[in-house]
């Protein structure tokens, strides 16, 4: 299929590892125009300076100062589309949070992508189009364990893009949620190591048990999640809005 994606600019955020990167390099072999967003500059060299299509921003997408200069960078220039991915909060039980875990958590979260959604939307609808995809969690849907600072504010996340998107529906603006399950990128493992300390079982097992209990069998990749986020990042996707889908090999058992 042909997205028709040729020369719009998208920005993507945690664009050097997982999500970010396997959605930054689909936007670019579709030969869209991409303003990467990451922490570490030498990967952001490494993985893209030989890319003509793309920008590098180094900085903390999460942080005020990187949202800032995001907006100098885009300037009057139209942006079609942004990929809003950052990492999470470390994984605890309910017990074992202080609240200055929930504080990091917010700011982590659900703050930043307020700030960058505000500082971006009205140019959109200004423009009449605009397509923004959060990567969110699975666990919006169904609780993970050991997950319940991510579950929480993932959750107001839900609940902002959701009120948004029925504010500007006629706008030609669309926002829209992908929770991820487990997938073979760096960010689970916080999952498997926790559960080896809470259980005693070597990282490999639990690694092992985890993967047996998802109904389609293995872990998903990075590049699976990345062809349903550019297909909703694409102007295919116009009438979907305010929707959150997962794409979890099946493990979510509701039918909501």
């Amino acid at each position: 299929m042909n997205l028709e994606l040729k020369d719009q600019l998208f920005l993507v955020g945690g664009a050097t590892s997982g999500f970010g990167k396997a959605v930054a390099e689909a936007l670019i072999s579709e030969s869209a125009k991409v303003i990467v967003v990451a922490r570490g500059k030498e990967k952001l060299l490494e993985q893209y300076a030989n890319e003509p299509l793309v920008e590098i921003v180094e900085g903390d997408i999460t942080q005020h100062a990187t949202i800032e200069q995001l907006k100098k960078i885009v300037g009057d220039r139209q942006l079609h589309g942004i990929l809003v991915n950052a990492g999470g909060p470390p994984a605890k039980t309910v017990l074992e949070t202080t609240l200055e875990d929930w504080d990091d958590a917010y700011q982590k979260i659900l703050r930043w992508k307020v700030e960058l959604t505000q500082a971006f939307v009205p140019s959109m609808i200004k423009a009449g189009y605009g397509r923004l995809v959060y990567v969110e969690s699975s666990s919006v849907k169904q609780p993970i364990e050991n997950l319940v600072l991510s579950t929480s504010l993932r959750l107001a996340v839900v609940g902002m893009v959701k009120t948004l998107s029925q504010e500007i529906a006629k706008s030609g603006v669309t926002l829209n949620i992908l929770g991820p399950g487990s997938h073979n990128t760096p960010a689970i493992d916080r999952l498997y190591v926790k559960k080896s300390e809470q259980t005693g079982l070597p990282f490999d097992e639990v690694k092992k048990n985890a993967i047996q209990q998802i109904p389609v069998g293995a872990l998903g990749e990075a590049t699976d999640f990345a062809s349903l986020a550019v297909w909703l990042l694409s102007k295919n996707s116009r009438y979907i809005t305010g929707q959150t889908m997962l794409v979890d090999g099946g493990m979510v058992k509701g039918t909501l």
